[in-house]
C-alpha cells in the first residue's frame, strides 16, 4: 500500500485533496491499483469497510493521457457499474528551476600583509536540524577589496531544496595558497529575498562576529551586492508530453539467418510454445512502455533479411502483417501477433541490411 486519501463524508462524487508524490521513470512500467472503500468506522482495517471497486493503470498511462488526465471505469464487482475515477499527474515544478546569479562586493576587509585580499564566496543551505550544507563556491578574485564574481548557475533544489524561505548563509573568505583561508565575514538571506533581484534589499552587510564582539565601533567588514538574478526553468520530458508530443514507435525485426534456426532453442527466434523468445521479450519490454505515449496505438511493424513467399524473393522491408500499403498493427499485442505469424511464413536469409527500414521511417 502506497497511501490513502482522506475520507469525504456522504457523497457519491468525492473530490480528494490529498496528493501523492511518486518517482516517475520513463523506462519502467509502473503498475498502479486504486481500491475504493465506503468507510463505516474509524478502523484502519480495510476489511471492516465496504469495498466499492478498483481501477488498474500504469503511471505512464496517466502521464501520457491528454493533459496528464486519465478517466477510467472502476471495476471489481460483477454485474454492477461502479462508476468512474479521474486521476491527474503533475510534475513537481519548483525544484526544476535553476537560477543564474552574480554578486559583487565593496570595501571588504584587507587580509593580506603585502596586498589586499583574494576574496571568494561560499554558499550554504540550512538543514532541518539547523546545520548547514555547502552548496556552492565562487571563483577567487585576486588582490582586490571590491571584487566582481562571475555569474554562476545553481539549481533551486541545491540552493534551498525548493523551500523559498529556507535560510541561505553566505561566507566571505580571503584565499590563501596554503588552504588556511581567512574568514572575512558572513550574511544570511533566502531564495525569496534573492528573487527580488538587484535592489536595496539585496545589499548585504558582511559581519564578522568575533570582530563585532571585540570592537564597539565595528560596523561591518564590507558589503556584498546581488547584481543579477535570473530564473531558468529546466524543460523536462513531461513538459514535452504535456505539450502534445507523441512518441512514434516503429518496429523493425531482423530475420537474417544469423539469428539461428527458429526450431532450435539457441535461436533468438526460437518458437517456444511456453514462453517468449528473445525478440518477443524485447518487443514487449519496450512496446508496453512506448504505447502509453501514442494516442492511436497503431505501430508500423516491419521485417528485413528474409525470403518471402511465394517466389522466395529477399526483402529488406516487408510488413509483418502482410499488407505493404498499411503495415500498422494495433498495440503491442498486434505487433506480437504479426511477428509470430511472419516467423512461420518467411525463410530467414540475409544479408543484414536495415537501410530500407530506416528510410521507411524517415519518409
Amino acid at each position: 500500500q502506497f497511501g490513502r486519501t482522506e475520507v469525504i463524508d456522504n457523497t457519491l462524487n468525492p473530490d480528494f485533496v490529498r496528493k501523492f508524490i511518486m518517482d516517475y521513470f520513463f523506462e519502467e512500467r509502473e503498475n498502479l491499483r486504486f481500491d475504493f472503500y465506503d468507510v463505516d468506522s474509524k478502523s484502519p482495517n480495510l476489511s471492516k469497510h465496504d469495498f466499492l471497486g478498483q481501477m488498474f493503470c500504469t503511471l505512464g498511462e496517466i502521464v501520457g493521457s491528454q493533459g496528464s488526465r486519465l478517466e477510467k471505469s472502476i471495476v471489481g464487482i460483477p454485474g454492477k457499474k461502479c462508476g468512474t475515477v479521474i486521476v491527474t499527474a503533475e510534475e513537481l515544478g519548483c525544484c526544476r528551476d535553476s537560477v543564474l546569479m552574480q554578486f559583487c562586493a565593496n570595501k571588504l576587509d584587507k587580509k593580506d600583509f603585502f596586498g589586499k585580499s583574494d576574496p571568494f564566496l561560499v554558499f550554504h543551505r540550512s538543514n532541518e536540524d539547523g546545520s548547514f550544507t555547502i552548496c556552492h563556491k565562487t571563483e577567487v578574485v585576486k588582490n582586490t577589496l571590491n571584487p566582481v564574481w562571475q555569474a554562476f548557475k545553481i539549481s533551486v533544489r541545491a540552493l534551498c531544496n525548493g523551500d523559498y524561505d529556507r535560510t541561505i548563509k553566505v561566507e566571505v573568505y580571503d584565499w590563501d595558497r596554503d588552504g588556511s583561508h581567512d574568514f572575512i565575514g558572513e550574511f544570511t538571506t533566502s531564495y525569496r529575498e534573492l528573487s527580488r533581484g538587484q535592489s536595496q534589499f539585496n545589499v548585504y552587510e558582511v559581519i564578522n562576529p568575533k570582530k563585532k564582539g571585540k570592537k564597539k565601533k565595528y560596523v561591518n567588514s564590507g558589503t556584498v551586492t546581488l547584481l543579477s538574478f535570473l530564473i531558468e526553468t529546466e524543460v523536462s520530458f513531461l513538459d514535452y508530453i504535456k505539450g502534445g508530443t507523441q512518441i512514434n514507435f516503429t518496429v523493425a525485426i531482423d530475420f537474417t539467418a544469423s539469428n539461428g534456426n527458429p526450431s532450435q532453442p539457441t535461436s533468438l527466434h526460437y518458437m517456444n510454445p511456453y514462453q517468449l523468445n528473445a525478440y518477443g521479450m524485447a518487443l514487449r519490454a519496450v512496446g508496453e512502455i512506448i504505447q502509453d505515449y501514442d494516442s492511436d496505438k497503431m505501430f508500423p511493424a516491419l521485417g528485413f533479411g528474409a525470403r518471402l513467399p511465394p517466389d522466395g524473393r529477399v526483402s529488406h522491408e516487408f510488413a509483418l502483417n502482410g499488407n505493404p500499403q498499411n503495415p500498422y498493427c494495433h498495440g503491442i499485442d498486434g505487433v506480437m501477433e504479426a511477428y509470430y505469424r511472419s516467423l512461420k511464413c518467411v525463410q530467414l536469409y540475409g544479408p543484414t541490411n536495415f537501410a530500407p527500414v530506416i528510410n521507411h521511417v524517415a519518409r
